[in-house]
């Protein structure tokens, strides 16, 4: 979230593309690397790839866009004066279209090991037990968590992250040092509770694989997650509420006292 910024609206929202693609490429990779392959790693390594993935994304895009890469974000921002309306919606659908190419590219460079799995586990297309690949790509809560309790979550993670965001953007710290110290703070987060939702974070991280796989046909199980209430609406709300708690309090009761 560099202030520094003199691009054009063009050259921000590719580089809103390119860092949340990237973003999505890391962590969706390795998901399919987990449960297509038998990669041998677990909660720990997904959440610390996911956390460097998002590293190098900041590093990519922050001189260029500030490095939103998630509607959370770049919501929040906006409804506290800190970004401008008219960039909001082309910066949403970026950050988007970003995450969608990359779930694009993940499916083809692993169909044949889709295809395999499904086949060797007889897998119905729709039905519950799909979700074991659906998660590959987009976040579904444990099976003991029910829709409240995952929005909760949602909310409260996406807090803690925008808050810390904030303190490590808005105050002149090292821009060098602060997207590796992001980096740690998803992984953290993922370690601690991401076994509990697949800690989303982030709309765009979440919606646009679900898109995708709808449209190819995976059904509107990646949509509900088999639950009455549809799934799909957790990671959307729940981080659009957490990260504007997170400005909120850090404009509130932080700022004033960072410099006293």
């Amino acid at each position: 979230m560099n202030k520094k910024i003199d691009y054009n609206l063009k050259g921000r929202c590719i580089a809103e593309f390119l860092g949340t693609g990237l973003i999505i490429f890391f962590i969706t990779g390795s998901c399919a690397a987990l449960k297509l392959t038998g990669a041998n790693f677990g909660q720990w390594e997904i959440s610390i790839i996911s956390g460097m993935g998002v590293t190098m994304a900041i590093y990519i895009s922050n001189t260029i866009s500030g490095s939103h890469l998630n509607p959370a974000v770049t919501v929040a921002l906006w409804m506290h004066s800190y970004f401008k309306k008219r960039d909001v919606i082309p910066y949403i659908l970026s950050q988007i279209c970003g995450a969608f190419f990359a779930t694009a590219l993940i499916y083809c460079l692993y169909y044949n090991l889709f295809i395999d799995f499904e086949l060797k586990h007889h897998l119905a297309k729709g039905s519950k037990d799909w979700i074991y690949l659906a998660s590959i790509f987009s976040t579904y809560p444990n099976s003991y968590i029910n829709i409240y309790q995952a929005f909760v979550i949602e909310t409260i993670i996406t807090t803690i992250f925008m808050t810390i965001i904030m303190i490590l953007t808005d105050n002149n710290y090292n821009e060098n040092l602060s997207p590796l110290i992001i980096g740690l703070l998803i992984g953290v987060i993922g370690s601690s509770v991401g076994t509990l939702t697949s800690f989303a974070l982030n709309p765009a991280r979440d919606f646009a694989p679900k898109l995708f796989t709808w449209l190819i046909g995976w059904g509107n199980i990646v949509f509900t997650g088999g639950r009455k209430i549809p799934y799909f609406l957790i990671p959307i709300f729940g981080p659009l509420l957490g990260a504007n708690i997170g400005v909120f309090s850090y404009k509130k009761y932080i700022k004033p006292h960072l410099h006293k």
